[in-house]
């Protein structure tokens, strides 16, 4: 009998850093775990990508290796591969407000002085707006150097805080995630939005872990929840190590 939900976190880098490397796809070995580990608990997933690229990283079908699959924080959910109610952005903010902080956001890039910028710098998902400076078009080799650039230059975060002193009306949360983009969406609307499909009387103990859970990185709310018990990993094989230690696999 399984009593226990373990959510594995998918991040758009969601699946990176905990199911998979970075942008990568999943290795045959994480998958022979995750069977043998829903043998024992219900297990999901839960991510701010949607669903096209987590498919490109865990499968077309990996809506059916999870008791619940979240993508884009929750918005668009499925449990045992039946489809949830979803949550729209456009509906929540209004077409005015949307095209408010969309003009504002591509005058901010046009400005912007980094050493390389590419294609797609705001990509529109159903409950999210995610933001990359770069574009999500660089290559790999361009996503690791803007990465280590960032680290340095604070591109992101200097971002984040114009948006917050300009759109301070409108209740918004900013989450960095990954190498290369952040994420921007209605308060409550992060990773915890997920938790609201999963029915309390049914667990005991709901698990997350995650890769990016210190404030400000889009795991951490999830991970600070109370009904959570949080658990920090660095990469898949940390992730596979932990579950493998606590649920005697």
């Amino acid at each position: 009998r399984r009593e226990e939900t373990v959510l594995k976190k998918c991040l758009p880098p969601d699946i990176d850093g905990t199911l998979t490397a970075p942008r990568n796809v999943v290795t045959p070995d994480v998958l022979a775990f995750l069977e043998k580990l829903r043998s024992k608990v219900s297990i999901g997933v839960v991510g701010g990508s949607d669903m096209a690229k987590a498919q490109e990283q865990l499968g077309s079908d990996y809506v059916s290796l999870f008791d619940y699959a979240f993508s884009e924080n929750g918005l668009v959910a499925f449990r045992q591969g039946e489809a949830l109610e979803s949550a729209s952005l456009r509906e929540h903010l209004g077409e005015a407000n949307l095209r408010r902080i969309i003009d504002w956001t591509l005058t901010y890039l046009a400005r912007l002085d980094i050493p390389v910028k590419r294609g797609t710098f705001i990509e529109f998902r159903s409950g999210l707006l995610n933001i990359s400076p770069i574009g999500r078009n660089c290559n790999r080799s361009e996503r690791d150097a803007f990465e280590a650039y960032d680290r340095e230059h604070r591109v992101r975060a200097d971002m984040v805080k114009a948006m917050q002193d300009e759109f301070g009306d409108l209740q918004l949360t900013y989450s960095v995630g990954g190498q290369i983009s952040f994420d921007v969406f209605p308060k409550g609307w992060d990773k915890t939005y997920c938790l609201r499909h999963i029915p309390e009387e049914t667990y005991q103990r709901i698990l997350f872990f995650g890769d990016k859970c210190d404030p400000g990185g889009n795991d951490w709310e999830i991970f600070a929840d109370p009904r959570t018990e949080g658990h920090k990993v660095q990469s898949p094989e940390e992730t596979v190590s932990m579950c493998s230690k606590l649920f005697g696999l």
